[in-house]
């Protein structure tokens, strides 16, 4: 287990999912993965398709646009953590419920290898296996990784689908 707050000397790869449901889903991803591009110390470097997804958890609300993406970081853990809690609330994101509605989502997936169990911060996010919406793009950007004793391609294809459609957008890095 690595302590959240160990800067790591060299650039790290973490994978992170994003999704939103409410106003403009498109614009508000993009503009989270901008954020996240132009923050000191982290590039984005690989990003998945977009998918419109079912809601999970609390199913009562409107549909999800998700991705995944790669990134390159000299943050640690903690602070890529609290970067993707600003630019939440820079977007608007207000915390009311678990699972619910939300203008902008994003969670760290994976942080190199590195196994984190701390108050706020989870890594791997302990909900990958179960999530068609995390699953799917994360097979687009990493379909090698191990999850759960699977690969993300091989874990994609055995989960659930219902309710996932790919979007033929054009991606832009």
């Amino acid at each position: 287990m690595t302590s959240s707050a160990r800067q790591p000397s060299t650039p790290v790869e973490a994978i992170l999912g994003l999704g939103s449901n409410i106003g403009d889903l498109r614009a508000q991803i993009d503009c989270a993965v901008a954020a996240l591009h132009a923050t000191p110390g982290l590039r984005v470097t690989r990003h998945s398709r977009y998918y419109r997804t079912a809601p999970w958890g609390e199913t009562n609300q409107p549909s999800f646009l998700n991705i995944c993406i790669a990134v390159e970081t000299t943050l640690s853990p903690r602070m890529l953590l609290e970067t993707a809690l600003r630019i939440e609330r820079e977007a608007g994101r207000v915390r009311r419920e678990r699972w619910g509605p939300r203008i902008i989502d994003i969670d760290i997936l994976f942080y190199g290898d590195e196994v984190i169990d701390e108050p706020q911060l989870h890594v791997p996010h302990p909900y990958i296996g179960e999530r068609a919406f995390v699953l799917v793009p994360l097979a687009d950007i990493a379909p090698d990784r191990m999850v759960g004793g699977r690969t993300a391609r091989e874990a994609a294809a055995a989960i659930d689908r219902t309710g996932i459609e790919q979007l033929d957008w054009e991606v832009h890095l």
